[in-house]
């Protein structure tokens, strides 16, 4: 930002280009993939870097269980037509308890909370390796895990996990040596990173139904089984969302194959 007159709501900023990251990825070659990942990264660690505790609103238990009802509200009961009560609702009840308890016990930082290639641009001078980050305006202070979370679980794109592991990885790397609070064991650093992303999973196909539904925006909905997917394959991890994982199945029509052996009595 080069000059702000905040009375008149002028403002003079560097050029960011007139290209989204998402706009040069190859979808077809993940690894292709990876020096524009380390550059995102780097742009998460300084914005992670700026965190102040005051400046922002907080990503508190409220905030928190708001999001989450989304799911219920328009995924469940809006678009699939599923009353949510008896049953259903202890088991969202139980489980968003949880995710939520998970969530808040990770340090805080600013949370840009849409941190995705979408709203990363590629800088107009080539010699610029800074991205530029947009629609930061309902960011946040929460949770570190929430913003790779978002950038690795695309709402418009997925990848395998090898490749989601090699980037997040990459960025806890950076973050812990620039002396961000993440945690020193990467295994816990990841489920803390999935355990968010689950929140933010569950929080977008309600948002995705309520765009749809509400606001007459198809386009949206039809991305709703990648966050099916990214919930199913969370949930199946963890014992603690195994009845989250039933419930999603049920509600999908989805059948898993029986695992267990014949003939054992």
């Amino acid at each position: 930002i080069l000059a702000w007159d905040q009375a008149m709501g002028f403002m003079l900023l560097d050029d960011l280009g007139a290209q989204t990251m998402i706009e040069v990825i190859d979808r077809d070659k993940p690894a292709a993939n990876l020096p524009l990942y380390m550059r995102a990264a780097d742009a998460l660690v300084a914005w992670q870097l700026a965190s102040r505790p005051g400046v922002l609103p907080e990503y508190d238990q409220a905030l928190l269980a708001r999001e989450l009802s989304l799911f219920p509200d328009w995924y469940l009961e809006k678009h699939k037509g599923v009353k949510v009560e008896g049953k259903v609702r202890e088991t969202l009840d139980s489980t968003f308890k949880l995710i939520i308890e998970r969530n808040l016990g990770s340090p805080q930082v600013y949370v840009h909370r849409d941190f995705m290639p979408r709203n990363l641009m590629m800088p107009g001078d080539p010699s610029e390796q800074r991205l530029g980050v947009l629609d930061f305006q309902d960011a946040v202070y929460g949770p570190i895990t929430y913003d790779v979370a978002s950038l690795m679980r695309d709402a418009f794109l997925s990848w395998d996990e090898e490749f989601v592991l090699d980037v997040t990885v990459r960025y806890w790397q950076k973050a812990e040596k620039a002396g961000l609070p993440v945690d020193p064991d990467f295994g816990d650093f990841y489920r803390a990173v999935e355990w968010m992303g689950l929140q933010r999973h569950l929080k977008v196909a309600g948002i995705f139904a309520r765009l749809t539904l509400r606001d007459g925006k198809p386009q949206y909905l039809a991305d709703a089984p990648r966050f099916i997917n990214y919930i199913r394959t969370t949930c199946a991890r963890y014992r603690e969302l195994k009845p989250l994982l039933r419930l999603v199945d049920k509600i999908e029509g989805i059948e898993e194959p029986n695992i267990f052996g014949f003939g054992r009595q």
